[in-house]
C-alpha cells in the first residue's frame, strides 16, 4: 500500500483510502474513507491517500483503522498536544494483518468476506439511526404551526411554572429503601428517592440548572422536585402529553444563561410563545408521537438501546475478525 501526503490538492481515484493525519482528538486521527465514486476526486492538507496494492482491499484496510490495534499503533507515533498529528511516513509504518499472505487469491477472498460481514453490521446501525431521524422529522412537522393557523399564547398564560423545593442531600437515598419510595428530581433527572412527595398528578419537569438545563420530562404520580427543576402544570386548554412533545421540540436549552453554571429563569420561560391547537388535534398528535417516542427513547426496547447493542456487536466482531496472530519469528 503506497501512501501519498496530500499537502496540496491530489487526485483520489476509485478504491483509494483517504486518511486524516491531524485532529484535536487522537481518535479522529487515522479515520479512513474509501472513495467509491466513478469520477476522480481531490483532497488537500492534513490527509494521506493510501493506494491499495493487489494484495489488499481498500475497505478491509479502512475497517482495520477502526480497531484498537490500529489505535495503539498510531498512538506510538502521535505528536503534539492541542493538535495531534501522525505523519504519512509514520502512518505507513503501522503493520496491517494480511490473511494467507502466500496465497493472494485466498487472502482477497477472506478479506472480502470480512468486509461483507462488517458491512452488514454497519448497514443495520445506519438503518436504525435513520429511523431516529425519521421520527424527529415527523415530530417537527406535526409540531410546526404557522402564524394564523392556530392561536398562540405565552407559556405563562397556559402553564403554572414554579421551581421545586430544596431538600438536604442526606435525605435522598440512591435506591428505593423502606419509606424512601418517591423519585426525587433535580435539574438533570432523578437524583434518588425520598420519603415524602412535593407533588402529585400529571406534570412536566424542566431542568433549570446545569449543562442539561432545558430538558423536559413527564411525571405522573407522586414525586419530589428540587429547586433545580421547574414544575409545569397545564390548564384546561392544554393536553400535558402534547405539551411534553411541544416543549421538547422548542429546545429550551437555547434560552439558558451563558455562564459557567448555565441556568434557566422561570420568568424567561413564561414569556415564550407556544401554539395552541384544539384539544382534539393535540390528542391526535400525542397518539402518533407517543408511539414514536416509545420506539426511540425507551431504554429497554427503543432505538437508542438497539443502536447501542448493534454498535457493540459490530465492534466485537470487527475486532475479532481483524485480530490475527503475529507471524512467527525464526528461532
Amino acid at each position: 500500500m503506497r501512501p501519498e501526503t496530500a499537502t496540496k490538492l491530489r487526485k483520489v481515484n476509485k478504491g483509494d483510502v483517504v486518511i486524516t493525519n491531524t485532529s484535536e482528538n487522537l481518535e479522529d486521527v487515522g479515520k479512513a474513507l474509501v472513495y467509491f465514486g466513478e469520477q476522480q476526486a481531490v483532497t488537500g492538507g492534513h490527509a494521506t491517500i493510501f493506494k491499495p496494492s493487489n494484495n489488499i482491499l481498500g475497505k478491509y484496510f479502512a475497517y482495520f483503522t477502526q480497531t484498537g490495534t490500529f489505535m495503539s499503533e498510531k498512538r506510538k507515533y502521535a505528536k503534539g498536544t492541542k493538535v495531534i498529528d501522525v505523519s504519512a511516513t509514520d502512518m505507513a509504518k503501522i503493520k496491517i494483518p494480511i490473511p494467507c499472505p502466500d496465497r493472494p487469491d485466498r487472502s482477497l477472498a477472506i478479506q472480502g468476506e470480512i468486509v461483507r460481514i462488517l458491512n452488514t453490521f454497519t448497514e443495520l446501525t445506519t438503518e436504525l439511526t435513520l429511523r431516529q431521524k425519521q421520527y424527529e422529522y415527523y415530530r417537527d412537522r406535526l409540531l410546526t404551526f404557522e402564524e394564523g393557523e392556530v392561536e398562540w399564547k405565552i407559556l405563562g398564560d397556559v402553564f403554572q411554572m414554579r421551581a421545586g423545593q430544596h431538600i438536604s442531600a442526606s435525605k435522598i437515598m440512591e435506591t428505593v429503601n423502606g419509606e424512601y419510595i418517591y423519585p426525587c428530581f433535580g435539574g438533570n433527572g432523578v437524583r434518588g428517592f425520598v420519603n415524602e412527595n412535593s407533588h402529585d398528578g400529571a406534570h412536566l419537569l424542566i431542568g433549570r440548572q446545569g449543562a442539561l438545563c432545558g430538558n423536559v420530562q413527564r411525571m405522573k404520580g407522586k414525586f419530589y422536585a428540587t429547586e433545580h427543576a421547574v414544575v409545569v402544570t397545564a390548564n384546561n386548554q392544554v393536553n400535558i402529553d402534547w405539551a411534553f412533545h411541544m416543549l421538547t421540540v422548542m429546545n429550551l436549552n437555547q434560552y439558558a444563561s451563558q455562564s459557567a453554571q448555565p441556568g434557566l429563569a422561570v420568568g424567561k420561560l413564561q414569556g415564550l410563545k407556544i401554539p395552541i391547537p384544539s384539544l382534539e388535534e393535540q390528542a391526535r398528535i400525542v397518539a402518533i408521537l407517543d408511539k414514536f417516542d416509545t420506539l426511540t427513547t425507551s431504554i429497554s426496547e427503543g432505538l437508542p438501546r438497539e443502536i447501542e447493542l448493534r454498535q457493540k456487536q459490530y465492534e466485537y466482531y470487527r475486532d475479532l475478525l481483524l485480530n490475527f496472530p503475529p507471524p512467527l519469528t525464526p528461532s
